[in-house]
């Protein structure tokens, strides 16, 4: 007996990034499964400002630690950020001195990915705010007491969110620790390419990875007058927006876009994410020769993509909206990208799509057109 092989299971799917961190590692991990994926930062990360400042801070704070007056509580708004500065301290031959003196305080992290990157320096969040806002830990802080304390704030790519003022207000000494900002898309064209052609169905999917990053897209949208089609897009189903976490999607949440996100806010969750929408639990049509999926680019019938072209998609588009419905040469002509009015043109097209994907999966209903073929036809009777 042979056995059918299968595609990947994201076979045919086209996937927009819009992070510049870790973009790599996201589209690596979506194109194994078979995805096609553009990258389109919507923002740029300026590292290390200051890098000058940055070290001097750091040697304060290891000397305050060597003396027995370091600082009481840092705090880690980002991975990213953590990682650029024991990355820094180690270029300047201060990185293990630096673990070494925050063994010695109070961490409190800003979410998983701040304290996954504590773990993988073999230190311990004391505490991590699960929701991933500077105003949880304001509200943990001033609800202990932070008179008289030496606080660190870890600023994020926006900045301090006020943290370091309220902390203040209170009585704290604060240091703010400026490690990477937010900057402008590395290629802006592309950017506004990305919007227009999300608008224009080019993309199965939309994955947001910053907050910041969700804020920038949707402002190139507006301003490319595309936001409507997309929210439209994103209402009916037809683009997935995927972001890692509730943060990352509220920007995009409140003006009204369908955001969806994982139970945990991980890069591997939002792959998973992506994969059982667009994959494993994306609209398909059973037919006789396999289960059919018609993605915004591309068609698969069981994961493997068929080499159809624009114009054999867009019919197959159309006779999938209805399975089993008759449509006639002139309701396909319509759909065929061009401006042709010969019906002729659309018979050609049936007949190039027909040897592609099988006759017994596009039928000819005779004198009136054609259906897609479902495996108990119930509407036409279809002919040869």
């Amino acid at each position: 007996m042979t056995v059918k092989q299968l595609g990947p299971v994201l076979a045919g799917t086209k996937v927009l990034v819009t992070a510049q961190r870790r973009a790599n590692d996201l589209a690596l991990a979506l194109e194994r499964r078979g995805a096609a994926v553009t990258i389109a930062p919507s923002i740029g990360v300026e590292s290390h400002i200051d890098e000058e400042a940055l070290l001097a801070q750091t040697r304060r704070i290891i000397d305050g630690a060597n003396e027995g007056g370091g600082v009481d509580v840092v705090v880690l708004t980002t991975g990213i950020g953590f990682r650029g500065w024991l990355e820094t301290a180690e270029a300047a031959g201060l990185g293990p001195t630096l673990i070494d003196a925050l063994g010695g305080t109070r961490l409190i992290a800003r979410g998983p990915k701040a304290s996954g990157a504590l773990q993988a320096a073999g230190l311990t969040p004391d505490w991590v705010a699960e929701s991933e806002t500077s105003a949880e830990i304001a509200e943990l802080l001033l609800s202990e007491g932070v008179d008289g304390l030496s606080i660190a704030v870890q600023h994020h790519g926006a900045g301090d969110d006020h943290l370091e003022e309220r902390l203040t207000a209170a009585g704290a000494r604060t240091q703010g620790l400026v490690v990477y900002r937010w900057g402008p898309p590395p290629d802006p064209a592309a950017l506004r390419t990305s919007v227009i052609d999300t608008a224009e169905g080019g993309y199965d999917a939309v994955a947001f990875t910053s907050a910041p990053g969700a804020a920038a897209w949707l402002t190139a949208a507006r301003t490319e007058g595309v936001a409507t089609d997309i929210a439209q897009a994103a209402k009916e189903g037809t683009v997935v927006l995927a972001a890692v976490g509730t943060v990352t999607a509220e920007p995009l949440r409140a003006a009204g876009l369908e955001t969806l996100t994982p139970e945990r806010f991980r890069l591997g969750a939002l792959v998973r994410l992506i994969i059982t929408h667009c994959g494993e639990n994306a609209p398909s049509i059973e037919t006789p020769a396999g289960l059919l999926r018609v993605r915004a680019t591309a068609a698969s019938l069981d994961h493997v993509v068929l080499p159809i072209s624009p114009g054999g998609l867009a019919i197959l588009r159309e006779l999938a909206r209805e399975p089993g419905r008759v449509k006639s040469r002139e309701q396909l002509l319509a759909v065929m990208p061009g401006e042709s009015g010969d019906p002729h043109a659309a018979e050609v097209a049936v007949a190039r799509l027909r040897d592609v994907v099988g006759r017994e999966v596009v039928r000819t209903v005779v004198k009136r057109g054609y259906a897609l073929a479902v495996p108990e036809p119930n509407v036409e009777e279809f002919g040869r």
